[in-house]
């Protein structure tokens, strides 16, 4: 492969690693490419999130959830040395690729990527789909039984069909007012 590989340019990769050291692979990654002089080589190191807004005790809570647990993405020119620089980083498990090749993220695989974690504003994490039998635990219908009719993750609410005098009547509720039956 030689010190330049003219035929594999500068693309994003994915690279593998250890569950829960995604953020600690991009640290090491970067102080190693410094170290080792690779920055001509490794350019930029990425680990996906996304903002959610969980509820702990009750109140909503913004936290920054990995889209893709377990991979982080490169900005990187693969020459025998960069790869090297990456494959023997602590926790790092390999490329995604076929064999030892890396195979580079389609363009339209990081738009994807790119839009989910350009969203500024935070979705509310939802365990519901329309469907779900609930029971109402807050609020005037309170200990009511339905089905979820809709679900509204950037509101944080669901509409719950209830019957009231033998007729479904539509309830929109937060998703702290409802929970799994």
């Amino acid at each position: 492969m030689g010190k330049q590989d003219p035929s594999a340019g500068r693309n994003w990769y994915v690279i593998h690693t250890y569950s829960g050291y995604e953020d600690s692979v991009k640290k090491s990654l970067e102080q190693r490419s410094e170290t080792l002089g690779m920055t001509d080589y490794i350019f930029q190191v990425v680990v996906p999130k996304e903002k959610q807004i969980v509820f702990k005790k009750g109140e909503p809570t913004e936290e920054e959830r990995k889209l893709f647990p377990g991979y982080v993405l490169l900005d990187m020119i693969v020459t025998d040395d960069s790869w090297y620089v990456v494959r023997n980083t602590p926790n790092v498990t390999g490329f995604v690729g076929s064999g030892n090749i890396p195979v580079p993220v389609t363009p339209e695989e990081f738009g994807v990527i790119e839009r989910r974690v350009g969203e500024q504003s935070a979705k509310f994490k939802s365990d519901f789909q329309v469907g779900d039998l609930v029971v109402i635990i807050d609020g005037p219908f309170k200990n009511y039984e339905g089905a979820v009719d809709s679900v509204d993750v950037d509101k944080g609410k669901l509409t719950v069909l209830v019957l009231i005098f033998d007729r479904d009547t539509p309830v929109e509720l937060d998703f702290t007012q409802v929970r799994k039956k």
